[in-house]
């Protein structure tokens, strides 16, 4: 699937829509229910997640704490794509976590860049902090 960028018919991020409080089934119900003819191997395949995965998170016999961010950030596009409005921070909130920042192709390039010129054991050191700082932010 390709991830398209946002056009003038997205929701503006600043302007999330109100928390509902729901757990990830509820929120893809809903959405769901507002995608005409759309059903959840729909939604798998374009998102790029396997029917029976998709299938446990919305029959809660799976848990959904540990969600690739970019599979969230997927369903977000498919949606958007479908014409449902929706937020990442709708699916990032319904999994119980804080929104990650984005992923700027930039950004990503530089922190790379100063990790290749760091020696083996600070580049170990770095990982372990980020691997702390990731899970601290599941946490809270």
């Amino acid at each position: 699937m390709t991830i398209q960028q946002s056009s003038p018919g997205d929701p503006d991020p600043g302007q999330d829509p109100p928390r509902r409080d729901e757990d990830l089934a509820a929120l893809l119900e809903r959405l769901l229910a507002q995608a005409q003819d759309r059903t959840q191997k729909d939604l798998a395949a374009e998102a790029g997640i396997s029917y029976p995965t998709l299938n446990a998170w919305m029959n809660r016999t799976r848990g959904t704490s540990r969600i690739d961010p970019e599979k969230l950030r997927a369903m977000v596009e498919v949606f958007r794509h479908w014409g449902v409005r929706t937020t990442p921070r709708e699916f990032f909130e319904a999994v119980g976590r804080p929104v990650p920042g984005p992923s700027g192709d930039e950004r990503e390039a530089r922190l790379l860049k100063l990790y290749r010129q760091l020696p083996e054991a600070r580049q170990r050191a770095l990982l372990k902090d980020a691997e702390a700082m990731l899970q601290v932010s599941r946490i809270g």
